[in-house]
């Protein structure tokens, strides 16, 4: 197991912490709640024990496996869900400060040589905003015309992600709740 740099993300709609419960509406890296000791618990604690028992249940595990816990005041993390992909506001704020090429990682992953990899890190902070359509998380408009991809482009320390677009002749427009 060798850890990700950490991340925290903002589940509410609207700012403020207010409106509805969401996948994701942003996320930064790091999380300041997340020191270097409460990493290594985290690693001892959850993380490494977790692949341990899969492989010991017969089902062993090769690839990312993100943790979302909560930290209690206390400094005691607790695990709310697993998830085995990329994607969330979480990994979109965390892939752009690796500063490692993720080819080789994920090949020692397959090749069961992780122990042997280094990842080094950015210590510039990352924040991903997720742009969503109008009404997500409910019923949200598709179809609108999406502006302004060509100057973000353009600037630097900047990644668009695309979500919920698709192109509709030489326009992208929305097609799903999280946008960009």
């Amino acid at each position: 197991v060798i850890p990700m740099a950490s991340a925290q993300d903002h589940k509410r709609a609207l700012d403020g912490d207010k409106g509805a419960n969401t996948g994701g509406m942003g996320a930064y890296s790091p999380a300041p709640v997340v020191t270097d000791e409460l990493q290594e618990r985290i690693t001892l604690e959850i993380l490494q024990p977790t692949i341990d028992a899969m492989r010991k249940e017969g089902a062993p595990y090769t690839g990312v496996l993100y943790a979302g816990l909560m930290i209690d005041s206390e400094q005691n993390p607790k695990v709310l869900e697993f998830n085995c992909r990329f994607g969330d506001p979480e990994t979109q704020a965390t892939i752009p400060r690796m500063q490692s090429d993720l080819v080789p990682v994920m090949n020692a992953c397959i090749d069961k040589t992780l122990a042997d990899v280094k990842i080094e890190w950015s210590k510039k902070a990352a924040t991903c905003v997720v742009l969503a359509s109008g009404g997500y998380p409910e019923a949200y408009e598709k179809g609108k015309a999406i502006s302004g991809l060509e100057s973000a482009a353009k600037m630097r320390d900047v990644c668009v992600f695309h979500a919920g677009t698709k192109l509709n002749n030489s326009d992208v427009v929305t097609s799903g709740g999280r946008v960009l």
